[in-house]
Formats: structure tokens, C-alpha cells, sequence
């Protein structure tokens, strides 16, 4: 391993957050609110071992702003090296510019992980503002690897995104804590690594408290990788649970393996499943323990390797800890809008998806679907880069694709049928035109007509 540098680094566009599906609606941009990220913020890693290989280097520290989607954004005011307090990204620029980034999925992007390549942090997109990206000259990622054991064998890499291709591209250098890379050009890009021997892991364990009306203590404890991206998907899959869920704090990190572990607790409470594997592979959907108590807190949970019984992990829930002390905001309400005293059946579906209208408290009008007109319209406009759009931009796996190629001889209705796809594997009210064009967007080189037709069929329908 190479000696320490210690910096992080920095990514993102102006794509819309990859996981849209949730709708995070676009809030107005914030330029002075400082960042609020505790649900993409990896905690700081407390291994024993790894300490003396992540010592700084005095990297000058900056605090960004949060915009639209979860997007970051800092202005860097001239030449040097500057660290993220949010993400741990570590800028290196050539002179003053305005860099603008944001966390994405492992899910869109692990498919391209070929020939024992894992990812070994978390992937971010990023963004010079109106200027040329040569201005950064290397990002820096933290990577979730213990590197104390000087036995380690394993090569560092970077997955680049480039031209919505993928590429393997060399680290510069690696340190206990981040993967340096050279700046070739900007789009999604990950720390990525190889290695002959089992690594071990920083990760986390992640507690989420139902809550219920009644007294009830339910709970969703999590296992993860300790970086931005699994720690997002994570947050994303609890706010669009059909429940709503408090997060507990308590000291998350510990050392996993890719084994099994099963979670203990005093006083005996009723867990499921009895044990659960952490694995590293690129999964949307996170496995979880629900854990269920009749009585009152306190209780202690531990997490314990199925195979030796070592507890790697434990912390103790009390009263105070199952508090919800969030303050919700009154929503307002226009002159020409007044809230309705009934509800009809068709307003219920509507008004039960908490993940389509919460994020910037402002109820919006439903806007409805995208057409099967629309969608076509789309599909003759798409080139050869539309089995890319599908697999990168709509969900679809490579099995779908084939299902459609087989059962459509002509192109058109093979590119309609995956629209029509995505389209159908969405709830009502959130396969709009808007969430399509915000779908698409996540695609470099998507031709400009299909964004330009896109958007003039939303600014035709406002203007109805």
C-alpha cells in the first residue's frame, strides 16, 4: 500500500438524482443554506487499526451548499487542494472555479462490474460550472477498506462513465481512506477495487423505529458498506416505505464480512429473519432485521457473526431514543386553493404516497402520466444509444431487453415497449413526462431532440 494522503474528494452534475423514483421534488436552489446531509453522510470510520493510515494531511477543509435533488455545490477559490466536510470528496484545482456534485447509486451502475471488480466506495457524478473540467486535476474518494493489514494484495481502480460507456480507468495513488484519480474528463465515476484475499470492511448498523399511533416498538436495523451511496439507498428505501420510520442514532460502525450475522437482544425480542448475509453485491433493495418488542425500552440489540458468535457490533435503545421530535412545518394555502373537509376514493391513492409531494412541503397539483403517444414520439426520436437509456435510465435488466428484441422486429416498438416498461413499473403519478425527462437526463449523450421534445411537451401543458 502506498503512503497515506489522506484527502477526499468531490462529484456531480446537474443530473437529477438518481433515485428520482421517490420524487425528492425540486426545491428552489439554497445558496445560503449551509448542507443538512445526515442521510448520505458516511460517519466517521473509529477502526483501531486503520488510524495511522488515515492520518489528514491538511487538506483545507470546505463546507458546501446544498441545491435541487441532493445535488452539492462550493466554490473553490483558487488553486490548491480542498476536502468536502460532507462527502470526504478531495478536490485538487488549477485555479478558482465552482464545482458542483452529488452521491448516486451503486444499482445503475454495478451491472458494469466485471472480472472480480467490487466497488470500494461510494460513486458520485460531478460538475465544473461553465467552466472546462481540466480546471480539476484529480479527485480524491474514501473508500470503506481496512487497509492495516500490510499483507493486503488488492488493486485500486476507478469505474468512469465515460460517453455512457464504461471504463476502468488507474488510480493515481491510495491511502488508508480515499483512491486518488486524474481527472480525465466528468461523469459518474466510483472507487473500485481487486483483490486475491478476503478485505475487510468498514460498515454500519442502521436503526430505524416505526412509527405507530399506539405504543408499539417495531424497528428496521440495516447492514451496509460505511460510504455515501449504500447509506442513500438505504434513507431512500425507509422514506418510501409505506410506514413512516424515525431514524435512532446511535454509534453505527463496525468491521463486516461477507458472512452471515444474526442480531441478539435483552430483553428477548421477536426478530426475523434469524440471520441475514452482508454481502457487497450491488443490490437497490437492502435486506433488513424487523424487530418487534411488546414492552417498553430499554433494550440492547447485538449484532453477532452466525459462524464464530463474535459480537461485532451492539447498542442499547432507551425511551428517549424512540422520541419523534420532528417539528412538521403547516402547509399553506392560496386564496384560490382551499383544502377540501371530504375525500373521495379516487383522492386516497393519491394522498397515501407520501414519497410524491413531501419533500418541500407544498402540495402540487397531479399531473398526469406520460401518454402512449408521448412515449412513442420519444422512441422514434432515440438512436442506437436507446439499450443504453434502458438499462442505465429506466431499470430495465438485460433479461427485458431480450424479451422485448424477441417478441418486436421493428426497432421503434422495441425502444416504445421499454418506455412502456418503466412507465408500468411506476405508481400513478410518477410516470409523468417531468419524471421521464428527469429519467433520461442521467444519459450524457442522449440526442437533444428527444430533451428538447420532452420539454416542450411540459411548457405545452403548463400553458394549457
Amino acid at each position: 500500500m502506498k503512503d497515506g494522503f489522506a484527502e477526499k474528494e468531490g462529484v456531480e452534475s446537474e443530473e437529477p438524482d438518481v433515485e428520482g423514483s421517490c420524487n425528492e421534488s425540486e426545491s428552489a436552489p439554497q445558496p445560503d443554506a449551509e448542507v443538512s446531509l445526515a442521510k448520505d453522510v458516511p460517519p466517521k470510520p473509529c477502526c483501531e487499526k486503520c488510524k495511522a493510515v488515515q492520518q489528514s494531511q491538511g487538506n483545507e477543509l470546505v463546507t458546501p451548499r446544498r441545491i435541487s435533488k441532493g445535488r452539492l455545490q462550493v466554490q473553490l477559490e483558487g488553486e490548491g487542494t480542498y476536502e468536502c466536510s460532507v462527502t470526504g470528496l478531495v478536490f485538487e484545482v488549477s485555479e478558482r472555479v465552482l464545482i458542483r456534485y452529488s452521491v448516486l447509486s451503486w444499482s445503475k451502475f454495478g451491472m458494469f462490474l466485471r472480472d472480480s471488480w467490487r466497488f470500494a466506495g461510494p460513486i458520485f457524478n460531478v460538475d465544473c460550472v461553465n467552466s472546462p473540467s481540466s480546471i480539476l486535476t484529480s479527485i480524491q474518494f474514501p473508500h470503506f477498506l481496512c487497509l492495516a493489514d500490510p499483507d493486503s494484495e488488492m488493486t485500486f481502480s476507478v469505474l468512469h462513465m465515460k460517453d455512457s460507456c464504461p471504463v476502468i480507468e488507474p488510480s493515481v495513488d491510495h491511502s488508508g481512506s480515499h483512491v486518488k484519480w486524474r481527472v480525465s474528463s466528468l461523469s459518474p465515476v466510483g472507487p473500485i477495487v481487486q483483490s486475491s484475499k478476503p478485505v475487510e470492511h468498514h460498515g454500519v448498523v442502521l436503526v430505524y423505529k416505526e412509527l405507530a399511533l399506539n405504543n408499539s416498538y417495531s424497528f428496521r436495523i440495516y447492514l451496509a458498506t460505511n460510504n455515501s451511496s449504500d447509506i442513500k439507498d438505504i434513507w431512500k428505501e425507509v422514506r418510501c416505505a409505506n410506514k413512516r420510520y424515525l431514524k435512532v442514532e446511535k454509534p453505527p460502525t463496525c468491521k463486516l464480512d461477507e458472512k452471515r450475522y444474526r442480531l441478539m437482544s435483552e430483553p428477548e425480542g421477536d426478530i426475523s429473519p434469524a440471520d441475514l448475509p452482508f454481502t457487497l453485491a450491488v443490490t437497490k433493495l437492502k435486506g433488513y432485521f424487523e424487530v418487534f418488542f411488546e414492552q417498553p425500552p430499554p433494550f440492547k440489540v447485538s449484532l453477532v457473526e452466525t459462524e464464530s458468535d463474535k459480537t461485532v457490533w451492539s447498542a442499547t435503545i432507551r425511551e428517549g431514543d424512540c422520541v419523534d421530535n420532528t417539528v412538521e412545518k403547516p402547509r399553506k394555502l392560496t386564496n384560490n386553493r382551499k383544502r377540501s373537509t371530504s375525500t373521495s376514493e379516487e383522492e386516497l391513492p393519491k394522498k397515501r404516497r407520501r414519497c410524491a409531494d413531501e419533500s418541500d412541503g407544498v402540495r402540487t397539483v397531479q399531473v398526469p402520466d406520460v401518454s402512449s403517444k408521448q412515449l412513442m414520439q420519444v422512441a422514434k426520436l432515440q438512436g442506437k444509444e436507446w439499450k443504453q437509456v434502458a438499462i442505465g435510465c429506466l431499470d430495465l435488466s438485460s433479461k427485458e431487453l431480450d424479451d422485448i428484441q424477441a417478441s418486436e422486429e421493428d426497432v421503434d416498438m422495441q425502444r416504445f415497449k421499454a418506455l412502456e416498461r418503466w412507465k408500468t413499473g411506476r405508481p400513478n403519478g410518477q410516470a409523468t413526462v417531468t419524471h421521464l425527462l428527469m429519467s433520461l437526463q442521467e444519459l450524457d449523450d442522449l440526442p437533444s431532440k428527444v430533451l428538447k421534445t420532452l420539454q416542450d411537451m411540459i411548457d405545452n401543458k403548463a400553458a394549457e
